[in-house]
């Protein structure tokens, strides 16, 4: 097999079981999830959980991750706060805003939308790539954070890494042949979305999920989330 076949193999059935072990394990998670149910309240609320949930919400577009007084998070720790900030913001420009993602998008969900040009896109992407390296350096040098480091919080790092640096050497045709790189970078993608349901990465799934029970408890309380 050359690497012209291999490419094929990525981008074709190999993406498609990967595609199916992740749709079917994000699906089995979130059916966990929500046959966990919603504890009754025991108390009559002081407010409203629908405010609560608009507040927690409104709070999660407007101030994450990039008002340093929210809360004290950038004075308890800054590193994780600006280098976790500009890693999630720069993976949603690249997997969304990207035109090459958006026409993969656009093959899966039959439509597709507006994207950045691709100088924008490529600078989001080397900020993410930096900011993943600095949040590597700071998780192996943080005491707390190495003691809590197994594993499998290596392997989210490392799998979610190899995607975006073998797509960006994809994208400025460094080193390697284009087709070598490409396929480099769609097995490195197969992987990830094989991982995904295994892993805590999974947890973008269930970040709407929180923020609004969250919100919730928070407003039936009459206090700031």
């Amino acid at each position: 097999m050359n690497w012209t076949e291999f490419l094929a193999f990525t981008r074709g059935p190999l993406f498609q079981i990967a595609l199916l072990v992740f749709i079917a394990g994000m699906s089995y998670r979130l059916i966990r999830v929500v046959f966990l149910g919603w504890s009754k309240d025991k108390v009559p609320a002081k407010g409203s959980k629908a405010g609560g949930v608009a507040k927690s919400f409104l709070q999660g577009i407007i101030a994450w991750p990039f008002i340093p007084w929210q809360k004290n998070t950038f004075k308890r720790n800054p590193i994780i706060y600006l280098a976790g900030g500009f890693f999630h913001l720069g993976l949603f420009v690249v997997l969304i805003l990207g035109g090459a993602h958006m026409l993969v998008w656009k093959s899966l969900l039959g439509f597709g939308w507006p994207t950045l040009p691709l100088p924008i896109v490529d600078w989001f992407a080397a900020v993410t790539i930096v900011a993943m390296v600095v949040l590597f350096i700071n998780r192996l040098i943080n005491p707390v954070l190495k003691l809590i480091s197994g594993p499998s919080e290596w392997l989210n790092l490392l799998f979610v890494f190899l995607p975006m640096v073998s797509g960006y050497i994809m994208t400025h045709h460094l080193w390697f042949r284009y087709e070598v790189i490409y396929s480099i970078h769609m097995l490195c993608v197969d992987f990830l979305l094989i991982w995904i349901p295994l892993s805590r990465i999974s947890h973008f799934m269930f970040y709407f999920f929180s923020k609004a029970i969250h919100g919730a408890d928070f407003g039936k309380r009459a206090v700031n989330p």
